[in-house]
């Protein structure tokens, strides 16, 4: 890997925003460039000597060409980005698990900010904001003809100052302001458990600088505290993704030494490249290999335990790595409801000492080669949410949903025509839930005695018989219509 770093982006406040992505951040120029259009370049130059003349009143040469490389960048797909000084700045703190901000997951609906999920802890939850809670305004902007790295940076700021939200929440029908006293927030990415004698549970909600460390030191504690662990289940629902080389990481902690964990293939050659399960592909330090040191530890336990990976719809881009990597391998039997779908990579590049350009430059693939691209990893055995089913599904945004996403480069896109009628319906279950009282509209947190996914992931462990879903099935890759 040499220098690289490999990075998957996840949407919150404070470290970056828009859609999940995989980059590898590269500081060198390209030492080569296709042939420029000329023709075109001219009537691009043409374009900007009128407006900078003609226009009403004086413009700022400098924001100009910056949007025009934004607006150019944004064309592409969902995640290719034009990085300023100061998105770039936030972007390069985004993934040590602490930053200053409200702490929230954020997503765009509708030309609205969408509450993906607050960050636990943070003051944003301490606050009562909830997922799906859409922000209309912020302090006196209004939201609406935002771009989604422009609201991030209307919520961002310096520790204990105050940013006043406006918060529409569909369930109830209602609009309230909330006042944020915004904190640095540093971010627990892994929870973990002895459920029962003989049976654990570890969450990863995203992956982070310092995850691998926590991790191995979780199942470290783990087997100290029951060294006869008969089934595991690792937790990815919801983790919207994180350092690519601690995914490998994880991985690496339940496979054989030196198989393919993940691959990229794009045109460039340094697109294409396998990353393993052997210590060169995550050690930062070569004195301090976590993987390596759990492995000891634990006398490989958790190299041969039975295991059951839970994801989601929110599972995506390095969790889905993960997944993918364990379930290809037949290392674990994966269950929940299919994943995201972010299966692409971006590279940052360096345009100067402090602008960046992210572009997406390869697709991932797991070690069988399949692209998960705009389709995602369709668990081994689909379980629902709750004993009711999982009505709400539906409604949830997928790689799929994006504007322009990128195709998988395999499969033809084809469109589901009983979608759309599902989500009327799930829309009609949703007005009827928001009628109930708040407490009961709440989902059991994860990995709680009420948890009905992770009672199954026991039941599988157990031999027990699963309560597999009657309604979920697999979402195939839709074209949008526009």
């Amino acid at each position: 890997m040499g220098n690289k770093l490999k990075i998957a982006g996840w949407i919150t406040v404070g470290a970056m925003a828009g859609a999940l992505t995989t980059v590898s951040l590269q500081t060198a120029a390209r030492s080569s460039f296709a042939p420029l259009p000329l023709e075109e370049l001219q009537q691009l130059a043409a374009v900007f000597g009128m407006v900078k003349s003609d226009y009403v009143e004086p413009v700022d040469e400098k924001k100009l060409i910056t949007e025009a490389i934004s607006g150019m960048v944004a064309s592409l797909d969902p995640h290719s980005q034009y990085f300023d000084k100061k998105s770039f700045k936030e972007f390069s703190e985004g993934t040590s698990g602490k930053f200053v901000g409200v702490g929230i997951e954020i997503s765009q609906e509708d030309g609205l900010v969408k509450v993906v999920s607050p960050i636990e802890g943070s003051p944003a939850d301490r606050a009562g904001l909830k997922t799906n809670d859409l922000i209309t305004k912020i302090d006196d902007t209004f939201v609406k003809g935002l771009s989604l790295n422009e609201a991030v940076k209307r919520m961002r700021g310096e520790p204990n100052t105050k940013v006043l939200l406006m918060i529409f929440r569909k369930e109830e029908n209602r609009t309230f302001p909330v006042t944020i006293v915004r904190e640095e927030i540093k971010t627990q990415s892994v929870k973990a458990k002895v459920i029962e004698p003989g049976f654990g549970w570890i969450r990863v909600s995203q992956f982070q600088e310092r995850t691998v460390e926590d991790f191995s030191r979780k199942l470290e504690e783990m087997y100290k505290q029951d060294p006869q662990i008969k089934g595991l289940v690792l937790d990815l629902r919801n983790d919207p993704g994180g350092l690519l080389d601690a995914a490998v990481a994880l991985s690496a902690a339940f496979l054989p030494e030196n198989v393919t964990v993940v691959s990229t293939n794009g045109q460039l050659d340094e697109s294409k490249f396998i990353y393993k399960a052997s210590p060169q592909f995550w050690r930062r330090n070569a004195s301090n290999d976590p993987i390596a040191r759990l492995t000891q530890a634990t006398q490989g336990a958790f190299k041969k335990v039975p295991l059951v990976v839970l994801v989601n719809e929110g599972s995506a881009s390095a969790s889905e790595i993960v997944a993918g990597a364990l379930q290809d391998h037949k290392r674990a039997t994966l269950m929940g409801s299919q994943t995201f779908g972010k299966g692409s990579v971006q590279t940052v590049r360096q345009l100067g000492p402090d602008t960046a350009l992210k572009i997406t430059t390869a697709r991932y693939y797991t070690p069988n080669g399949r692209s998960i691209q705009a389709k995602g990893i369709v668990p081994d055995v689909m379980v629902d949410e709750t004993e009711n089913g999982s009505p709400f599904a539906v409604l949830r945004t997928r790689e799929a949903d994006l504007e322009k996403h990128l195709g998988n480069g395999i499969e033809a896109e084809k469109k589901d025509a009983n979608r759309e009628k599902a989500r009327e319906e799930a829309m009609k279950k949703l007005e009827e839930e928001s009628k109930k009282p708040v407490a009961e509209r709440r989902p059991p947190e994860f990995g709680s005695d009420k948890d009905f996914q992770l009672n199954q992931a026991l039941n599988q462990l157990k031999g027990k018989p699963v309560l597999i879903s009657k309604t979920l099935a697999e979402r195939k890759e839709e074209k949008k219509v526009k």
